[in-house]
């Protein structure tokens, strides 16, 4: 399947064929200097297209790709698209509707939709027998938590104008988060990563077990870290005293996204330039690269904390590829996260084709530092391989659904404290589980704010103590527990158990449980699915019909088919007895990340 990739910028259109399957490309395509003279350029184009509109720009890149169209067909065509604002959270197939939904979110990235849009509509005009699809910049953060999504806003105001952070660069994201993990030859789910995309945008994401918990752009690309022209992060007190001097709202976006960040420091946002320049004694300079690292190196030390840890520090995009002086900086007063730079690798990392990642870390150090060649253009065409794939349409399926309420594991120590010396766990009900049982038993958890009486205890006893509630449960004991798979309790909160016989204080082992669903490997085979995988289920129920994302496939050949869900899911979805869900799998492109 051979995929356009059609990537837009707000001076920019970049273009390339490629083989979604070995990601090969056939041929790349470029028009620059939009707005100024334009310059379109390729393997074998050099040539001025003069001041030109982006409208004409796009149509000048059309007509050479449809020429090459009887030596290459294509078969599909992908569009980046910066904001999906809250709509679009996944690889969508463009139509008329899906054209008015991101123009109606076009306010909020005004450099970057209207361009995309433009390039949308010329190309549905030149190939209008091929499907079109687009992915967001945004939907990779949509698995932000409540806690990092929302402003400190009136409920009511931020719903009506979508106050909201959204989060951006996304697509590269996403690559960074499979090409590390197979870097460290891991799976993104075991890994804790902040990735740091700095080029002339820039932005920092928290990547915990595959998702986005925390990113430094906000509503718009504006909020977060020194960029190229952008402010970043400012008081909205200095906002108000622009107002007050007479400053419209015009002024101010000119200011905050055009005037602003490195060019505003230092002139210039050319990194390279100031380098120099700093070099040479230049204080604006020297104060630009000052400001640029302090800012990243403070959101690294904020996203590991709110992830409890770090396993990789990730550099991309221009700056983070090309100048170890940043990251060289970046990475000074890191040792107490385990992050240690080796200065000679740090020096001489060059990546390129054959060398797409990087290891600058010293040899003996917990966390690793990456440089990581961004790759928005494969990662579009795997999401674009991955939907127009005839083989890769959704399989659908169905499966019981259950929820599981508020329960601990415990071990046989902390059996014997809270019920007595030799104490055996007697069964209630057996589980749908092999060898799993609901106790007879109870406990009481106690929290720093409250208590809950009569907590089930499962069988058979476990090595290490586990505590499951759902979020409602959080805010009665007033404990902040992560959502985890079972058994993955390192940076959890504790709590204390109290049984007929006695208390424990458990140090850690709380956690939310992560929706999920049981396998056997004939079920995982017959579902086109391993281990880890992650899926959507469709829950069909009266008035309340649902449908979750990101439900975790665990595989092991005692597994019954079952999905679970907490108390709240459950009660979201009004899930019944006997309950039943339809499992929606999409087949992943084929294509492998390097």
């Amino acid at each position: 399947m051979q995929i356009l990739a059609l990537n837009s910028g707000s001076s920019s259109i970049k273009c390339a064929l490629v083989d979604g399957g070995t990601e090969a490309v056939i041929y790349e395509l470029q028009v620059t200097q939009i707005g100024a003279v334009a310059r379109f350029t390729g393997k074998d184009i050099d040539r001025e297209l003069g001041e030109v509109s982006y409208a004409a720009a796009i149509e000048a890149l059309l007509s050479e790709v449809k020429n090459r169209t009887a030596n290459h067909p294509i078969n599909g065509v992908v569009h980046r698209v910066v904001h999906g604002g809250s709509q679009f959270t996944a690889p969508t197939l463009i139509s008329d509707e899906v054209l008015q939904g991101i123009e109606s979110v076009s306010s909020l990235a005004p450099l970057h939709n209207p361009p995309a849009l433009i390039v949308i509509r010329a190309a549905r005009v030149c190939f209008p027998d091929t499907p079109h699809v687009a992915v967001f910049d945004t939907a990779f953060h949509n698995s932000l938590p409540a806690r990092a999504r929302e402003y400190a806003l009136p409920r009511k105001l931020a719903e009506q104008f979508q106050l909201r952070r959204f989060g951006f660069h996304g697509i590269n994201y996403a690559h960074i988060n499979s090409a590390a993990a197979k870097f460290l030859r891991s799976t993104p789910q075991e890994l804790r990563i902040i990735a740091c995309h700095l080029g002339n945008g820039a932005s920092v994401c928290a990547i915990e077990r595959g998702k986005s918990v925390e990113t430094s752009m906000g509503m718009t690309p504006t909020e977060g870290l020194v960029m190229g022209t952008r402010s970043g992060d400012v008081d909205p007190g200095v906002i108000l005293r622009l107002l007050q001097e007479g400053y419209d709202a015009k002024q101010l976006d000119t200011l905050l996204n055009r005037e602003s960040g490195l060019i505003g420091l230092a002139g210039t946002f050319d990194f390279r330039a100031i380098e120099e320049r700093a070099a040479a004694g230049d204080e604006g300079c020297r104060m630009a690269i000052t400001l640029y690292a302090h800012r990243i190196r403070k959101y690294i030390g904020a996203y590991a904390a709110v992830m409890g840890g770090v396993d990789a520090v990730v550099f991309t995009a221009g700056i983070g590829e090309n100048s170890s002086v940043i990251r060289h900086r970046v990475c000074q007063r890191l040792e107490f996260l385990g992050a240690v730079l080796d200065e000679d690798r740090n020096r001489d990392a060059r990546l390129n084709d054959a060398t797409p990642i990087v290891d600058v870390s010293a040899d003996v150090t917990r966390t690793r530092i990456l440089v990581v060649r961004a790759d928005e253009q494969n990662q579009m065409v795997r999401d674009a391989t991955a939907l127009l794939s005839k083989e890769s349409r959704d399989q659908s399926l169905r499966i019981p659904v259950a929820v599981s309420a508020r329960h601990v594991h415990l071990s046989v120590a902390t059996i014997h404290t809270l019920f007595g010396p030799g104490y055996e766990l007697k069964t209630k009900t057996e589980l749908s589980q092999h060898g799993q049982f609901a106790a007879q038993e109870t406990v009481a958890l106690i929290g720093p704010r409250g208590r809950l009486d009569n907590v089930r205890v499962m069988g058979p006893p476990r090595k290490e103590d586990q505590v499951e509630i759902s979020r409602t449960d959080e805010f009665v004991l007033g404990v902040d527990a992560p959502v985890r798979l079972s058994g993955d309790l390192a940076n959890t909160p504790g709590i204390t158990l109290a049984g007929p016989s006695g208390k424990v204080t458990i140090t850690h082992g709380v956690i939310c449980a992560r929706r999920h669903i049981h396998m056997n490997p004939a079920d995982a085979q017959r579902f086109g699915v391993q281990d880890r995988d992650s899926v959507n289920v469709r829950i069909d129920s009266e008035g309340r019909d649902l449908t979750f994302s990101d439900v975790i496939v665990r595989v092991a050949p005692n597994y019954e088919l079952e999905m679970h869900l907490d108390t709240d899911e459950g009660n979201a979805a009004e899930v019944v007895r006997h309950q039943e869900g339809e499992v929606y799998v999409p087949i992943k492109a084929s294509a492998s990340i390097a």
